[in-house]
């Protein structure tokens, strides 16, 4: 990001007249709070506002999924309602991909592996994982494969097949091998304030207007290791 006082928050990936994907920095709510903490959704109301050739209280800016505040990465919001009904309906049939990078303590004994397990989302904001149905608990699907290894950590790609609170961080920690700086879900070692090494690393969409496949990629991230 450019050290310009006065440039967005986010490096831009795609931008239409139908969609904007950036990437989000860690630290950053997807959508504003009663914390007031930095807000991706303000801030990309405020990139556009210039470019904007209607009234500003018609500027659309549209979330249709979200990224932890700890979670760096590709998010993909609308500009028209439209677009933002098209990609929700994706996400409701699965047809939208998500694919993730992240950086765990330790070597998992499979160089990949499908991961399904039972999340339960608690008061305190934190995931519980049973390896069984458990009342009020919700299946938890993703698959890893193991990119790269070091002595002692592991640099997964993750794909999820469902969408529950925390899952990657939650399950990942469940095997025993949470994610570096995930100190919340027992990770040993620490990368900052509201950071971990987890990345929204790639998201395959069909485009609301042309019906062609997109394919956005975040850029690699400073915990990566080279």
């Amino acid at each position: 990001m450019s050290s310009n006082k006065n440039a967005p928050p986010f490096f831009v990936l795609f931008e239409d007249k139908h969609l904007i994907a950036v990437h989000k920095p860690a630290g950053w709510l997807a959508q504003g709070d009663s914390s007031g903490a930095p807000a991706l959704t303000g801030a990309i109301r405020d990139y556009l506002k210039p470019s904007h050739k209607g009234k500003i209280e018609d500027l659309f800016v549209g979330l249709v999924h979200r990224l932890d505040r700890n979670v760096e990465g590709v998010m993909v919001f609308a500009k028209t309602r439209q677009a933002a009904s098209d990609l929700s309906d994706q996400i409701r049939r699965r047809s939208l991909k998500k694919f993730y990078r992240c950086l765990v303590e330790g070597i998992p004994e499979e160089e990949e592996a499908r991961l399904t397990h039972f999340i339960r989302k608690g008061k305190s904001l934190k995931a519980t994982v049973f390896p069984r149905a458990t009342p009020d608990a919700k299946r938890a699907v993703l698959h890893y494969r193991v990119i790269k290894k070091q002595k002692q950590f592991s640099l997964l790609e993750v794909e999820l097949q469902t969408g529950r609170f925390h899952q990657i961080r939650a399950q990942l920690s469940f095997i025993g091998h949470p994610i570096v700086g995930d100190l919340k879900y027992r990770a040993k070692t620490r990368l900052g304030d509201y950071k971990i090494a987890l990345c929204a690393s790639k998201v395959i969409l069909t485009h609301p207007n042309n019906n062609k496949e997109l394919v956005i990629e975040a850029p690699t991230s400073e915990w990566e290791p080279h």
